[in-house]
């Protein structure tokens, strides 16, 4: 077999499409149809510290703006990547679909999410994961697993318990982040390492408006 020959997915044309913007939502939905993943929308957020430490964890992708660029993922913002956040507005995503051997990077700034959309999203949660929210200090330590426990039962009670009717309403430490493309890079593995490599870039302007509008400039990278 000559590198040729390798089979692999065929998503990186040449030439390369202008933006990458709607391949990466071809993608996000064949993860979600394809993959075999029980979690398909997870990424791996990566920020810096006060002290300019690389910090990341697993987070869910909770909704993508194929015409911005978007991507919205929800957390405790008084939590350290929230506070990391506040102070750095900038971060980095990564999907990783090993079934498909398909890996996507997105960075670039990020800012809240209007209140309107944190509150809609947090009205669909499960209310268990409602009062969590609630009672627990995300990040910070505590003595015991059960000392965790009977914080989360002691507000389960102060909201009438788990399986009460009256709605939860969204605690204000808690809310959306979005995440805009200005740099995203797309890799398509293959045997023999011939893996397809190709990043995207783009100017974004000081301001929301006109962000769709602004013109990326994409090269092919050698794997």
């Amino acid at each position: 077999m000559t590198f040729e020959e390798v089979p692999r997915d065929a998503s990186l044309a040449d030439p390369l499409p202008v933006s990458p913007l709607t391949l990466l939502e071809l993608w996000l939905r064949e993860a979600r149809e394809r993959s075999g993943q029980s979690n398909p929308e997870a990424m791996t957020v990566a920020t810096v510290d006060a002290s300019g430490e690389p910090r990341a964890r697993v987070v869910l992708c909770r909704g993508y703006d194929a015409q911005r660029g978007e991507l919205v993922f929800y957390t405790n913002r008084e939590s350290a990547k929230g506070r990391e956040l506040a102070a750095h507005p900038s971060a980095t995503a990564v999907f990783y679909w090993d079934a498909l051997a398909r890996q996507a990077r997105v960075g670039g700034p990020v800012r809240r999410a209007d209140d309107a959309l944190s509150d809609a999203y947090f009205a669909g949660r499960p209310r268990a994961s409602q009062i969590a929210a609630w009672a627990s200090r995300q990040s910070e330590p505590i003595a015991s697993r059960r000392a965790l426990l009977e914080l989360l039962h002691a507000e389960a009670e102060r909201f009438g318990g788990l399986d009460a009717g009256d709605p939860v309403p969204r605690p204000p430490h808690w809310g959306g982040y979005v995440l805009t493309a200005q740099r995203v890079e797309l890799w398509v593995g293959a045997e023999g390492r011939a893996h397809d490599r190709a990043e995207w870039r783009r100017a974004l302007p000081e301001h929301g408006a006109g962000r769709e509008d602004a013109a990326w400039q994409v090269r092919r990278l050698q794997p």
